[in-house]
């Protein structure tokens, strides 16, 4: 199968569904293969990994956008002026007030609050007893919703609007996407910069501890360039910052579902909840492509010389799964050994959340999985996946919890 095949059947609803056997075929022709139209198909995980850390690769907005008018659609302008797509040297400037808050003590300093978050959630679970209950509505969202909301000081009264915005924006995500398509998103981003205009305001007459006041600042004094550029990186860390961790704890709890003796092992310890976290990324990522552009002249990915100009398509959930890095890629295992998934990206532009979302899980897994022993897919309908390719991830996932 042709690589053009392989990239036009993942935009079929049937290959955004289960990606993974054109991500076999797509390893059969080898790590990186041109896929026409100044496309180049890469699903081998050191081609990968060596474009993510790349100098000569960028952010590529343009295969999102493919030609679109982003004056017209609020939601791409919106991605257009955040971190997301940002490459040097504003990349650097964009991601330097961020990054002062993602450090691993800070992160160290965040595991009591987010145990003191799941065990409230956990509490309002056990009130539907046996009665049927959608684990991402009641779980899966709030959880990351919470932590980032209170790192960045969004109100709790405020929060529950932000999964129905995010997955309305994270559309302008998708591979090749389709700008008529994009209603949905334009109105959620329009909601979402008067939300964090009005909450920026705010901040800048009554600061907090909190990213908010950080970005504000960072915005008086100079470091951000104009109220724009403020307005879409909240919004992108809002909403970056829950999404991906979302769909993590659906696909796991999904794959504890069918694989029961993992589920007893994490109950039992012996199997390691970090392991465990590390093979759910590996073997069903919340992040399944990402897309480059080609910066410079000289650049070869995988072994493939391609211009400036191309648009390079990382399979990074084919990566995660390729038989030349991993032995028998497709079974999942949380004893592996060495398990490094490129699920959230690397170089530059590696998530800043990684952390965060690694010890969200870990907690969430180990602090579920004791308080109700008798956890259970719901009878009747199974889970339902969101219609995605490059964010995967649960719709809803019914559960029965005692």
């Amino acid at each position: 199968m042709a690589a053009e095949s392989i990239v036009a059947q993942l935009l079929t609803p049937e290959g955004r569904a289960d990606p993974y056997p054109l991500y076999e075929r797509a390893h059969a022709l080898g790590p990186a293969v041109p896929a026409g139209d100044g496309l180049l198909l890469v699903s081998g995980y050191d081609a990968c990994r060596q474009a993510l850390r790349s100098p000569g690769l960028g952010a590529d907005i343009n295969l999102v956008t493919w030609g679109a008018d982003i004056a017209v659609h609020p939601s791409l302008a919106l991605l257009s002026r955040s971190l997301l797509v940002a490459n040097p040297p504003h990349h650097g400037r964009l991601r330097s007030p961020m990054s002062q808050v993602f450090t691993a003590r800070r992160m160290a300093a965040l595991e009591a609050g987010i145990a003191g978050i799941t065990d409230a959630l956990l509490d309002t679970l056990a009130e539907a007893g046996s009665t049927p209950v959608d684990f991402m509505d009641a779980f899966a969202f709030p959880l990351p919703a919470h932590v980032i909301c209170d790192l960045l000081g969004v109100p709790v009264e405020d929060r529950h609007r932000f999964r129905g915005y995010a997955a309305d924006l994270m559309a302008t995500l998708e591979l090749l996407a389709d700008p008529s398509g994009l209603e949905a998103a334009d109105r959620a981003a329009l909601e979402v910069h008067r939300y964090f205009t009005e909450l920026a305001d705010k901040r800048r007459a009554e600061p907090r501890d909190d990213l908010v006041t950080a970005m504000v600042t960072a915005r008086d004094e100079g470091v951000l360039h104009d109220d724009e550029e403020l307005v879409a990186n909240l919004a992108s860390l809002l909403l970056a910052g829950f999404e991906t961790t979302t769909y993590l704890l659906g696909n796991g709890l999904q794959l504890l579902f069918e694989h029961p003796a993992t589920m007893a092992g994490l109950r039992a310890g012996t199997v390691p909840v970090q392991g465990f976290v590390e093979e759910v990324l590996r073997h069903d990522s919340p992040v399944q492509v990402s897309n480059r552009a080609v910066l410079t002249d000289g650049v070869r990915v995988g072994g493939v010389p391609v211009p400036v100009g191309s648009h390079v398509v990382l399979l990074l959930g084919a990566a995660n799964r390729d038989p030349a890095r991993y032995e028998d890629p497709d079974r999942f295992d949380p004893h592996r050994q060495d398990i490094q998934p490129l699920s959230f990206g690397g170089g530059a532009h590696h998530c800043l959340g990684a952390m965060l979302a690694r010890l969200e899980a870990a907690t969430a897994f180990s602090r579920l999985l004791a308080r109700f022993p008798a956890l259970r897919p719901a009878p009747g309908d199974g889970p339902a996946r969101r219609d995605r390719l490059v964010l995967r991830g649960h719709q809803s996932l019914p559960v029965v919890l005692t």
